[in-house]
């Protein structure tokens, strides 16, 4: 099933590309194809979780009440990270032949940094260039996929060569 979907997937972006090839490679059209689709299906998630899970309501979790947006956003985390990991090994990077276990932990340290330069480049970006905070999270956001892109090919997802017999 998994390989039946992912042949659909692929099937779908590549024909997509075919206009674009002379502009962009596959792999990169692939990667703004998931990482998009994957960003547009975390917001309605969001939106989803907002509106129709929490109720716009704070939420009580163990005598420490969470804001309605915060909790939304951990929603639609938790649900976006994986699909976003699994649409990185099965789509964008295939040919990645590092253990699973590696690539989960490399994605996670990934996930981790992005969620700290977010924080530092809205901060630095609205509290100290003093940029409207709707410009600031585009910026920031398209700052974050170049790097995302670069660390899942020469780190997470990357191809590890075997040594040669001497």
């Amino acid at each position: 099933m998994l390989s039946a979907a992912r042949h659909i997937i692929l099937s779908i972006i590549d024909f997509f590309h075919k206009p674009f090839s002379r502009w962009i490679n596959k792999q990169t059209f692939r990667y703004l194809a998931c990482g998009g689709s994957n960003t547009v299906f975390s917001i309605f998630i969001y939106w989803f979780g907002y509106h129709y899970i929490v109720r716009e309501q704070p939420v009580n979790l163990i005598n420490k009440e969470i804001a309605p947006h915060v909790a939304a956003t951990f929603i639609a985390f938790v649900i976006s990270t994986p699909l976003g990991f699994m649409l990185s090994k099965y789509i964008v990077f295939p040919e990645s032949n590092l253990h699973g276990k590696v690539q989960v932990f490399r994605y996670a340290m990934l996930i981790g940094s992005c969620l700290l330069l977010n924080y530092v480049f809205i901060r630095l970006f609205v509290e100290r260039c003093h940029f409207y905070p709707t410009p600031s999270s585009i910026l920031t956001a398209a700052i974050l996929a170049i790097y995302s892109y670069i660390s899942q090919r020469k780190f997470t997802f990357k191809v590890k060569h075997k040594k040669a017999p001497l």
